[in-house]
């Protein structure tokens, strides 16, 4: 079996869970779209399902893969819904949905519901994607009171610079919020992971923690006690020596300067490791720090053996993980973790407990 995978720590996805919880002093909704980052929905929700106050995910069909694997808490559909029949159908699935623009706005009050609606309306507090505006909030609210088919209405907002602690955007966006909101009843929801940690007048009833579930720290040169959930590694499966002066893989990028001990690594971008890494970008093997050298290809890579002579074929690699920060490599490709985690593809995921 080709010994790439990502070993996913439901313990530690549990204890990043408690920690944002605690951290918060309110409820969360764990944030577990898009396959729960790369992580596997279902299998990170049934780990949180004892303790998670409810979830978040972007759209409907993963709110319903989550109900037809036996979920049952509240779910946030984060983009709302796109037509009247899946309206309908998070209303029967009892989905709470996001609200954040007039057609969506309107779809409720026409559409005839099975059962009344939790609807989370979007305050545009400056991000400018998404979200009612000023005295727009409070007309959307009392559109929803009157509709007849909302029985609960949460307001919420999003940051657009929550990861930068010296930034003023955070609190003007605080203001504008309250400002907007101002005597509408209803629970509040601010703070998205970022916010939890660094920013502790965003805290109010709900949030929601998104890529802090899975240990990647989203305030930089912060050390909050996050554990990384996922690690990638796969194993070397041959090994070669070139001399100095030879080139290494595909365009010839790595040039030995010394005899090299290079380990081919079964690995590549196909895989969800990114192509756009340096040579020098750290990697783990048996364990001990060493570098990736040459290009990424589509299903290999080449790691430098040359300063540990007990490594060779079977040697395990780790890419990403507790020695390796996926922040650190997320740095060194010119991204963020976000995406290197919802890359993650063709790899089988290994779960422990």
């Amino acid at each position: 079996m080709r010994p790439a995978r990502a070993l996913i720590d439901l313990a530690a996805l549990r204890h990043n869970y408690r920690l944002a919880r605690a951290r918060h002093g309110a409820s969360a909704l764990a944030v577990i779209k898009a396959n729960a980052y790369g992580h596997g929905a279902v299998r990170c929700a049934r780990a949180l399902a004892a303790e998670a106050d409810g979830f978040a995910v972007a759209f409907l069909d993963e709110a319903l893969e989550l109900r037809a694997a036996g979920i049952t808490q509240p779910i946030l559909l984060l983009e709302g819904v796109f037509d009247a029949v899946e309206l309908a159908d998070a209303a029967r699935h009892d989905v709470w949905l996001a609200v954040h623009h007039e057609a969506q706005l309107r779809m409720i009050e026409t559409t005839p519901l099975a059962a009344p609606l939790h609807a989370w309306l979007k305050v545009n507090s400056g991000m400018n994607r998404a979200g009612f505006v000023g005295p727009a909030v409070a007309t959307a609210w009392q559109r929803l009171q009157a509709s007849g088919k909302v029985r609960e209405t949460t307001l919420m907002t999003h940051f657009a610079r929550a990861d930068e602690p010296q930034a003023i955007t955070t609190a003007e966006q605080i203001e504008r919020f309250d400002a907007a909101t101002r005597g509408l009843n209803g629970a509040r929801s601010l703070a998205n992971s970022a916010a939890i940690l660094g920013w502790p007048q965003a805290c109010r009833d709900w949030a929601r923690p998104g890529i802090l579930l899975y240990g990647a720290d989203p305030m930089p040169g912060e050390a909050n006690g996050l554990q990384a959930v996922m690690t990638l590694e796969s194993a070397v499966m041959a090994v070669r020596e070139i001399e100095p002066g030879q080139a290494l893989g595909y365009g010839g990028r790595f040039v030995a300067e010394r005899r090299t001990r290079v380990g081919l690594v079964a690995m590549g971008y196909a895989d969800g490791y990114p192509r756009s890494v340096p040579d020098g970008t750290q990697v783990a093997v048996d364990g001990q720090p060493s570098r990736l050298i040459g290009r990424v290809s589509m299903d290999m890579l080449t790691v430098d053996l040359s300063d540990l002579p007990a490594a060779g074929i079977g040697s395990r690699i780790e890419l990403w993980g507790r020695q390796v920060p996926v922040n650190d490599v997320a740095a060194a490709a010119g991204t963020i973790a976000y995406e290197l985690l919802c890359n993650v593809k063709r790899v089988r995921l290994d779960y422990r407990e």
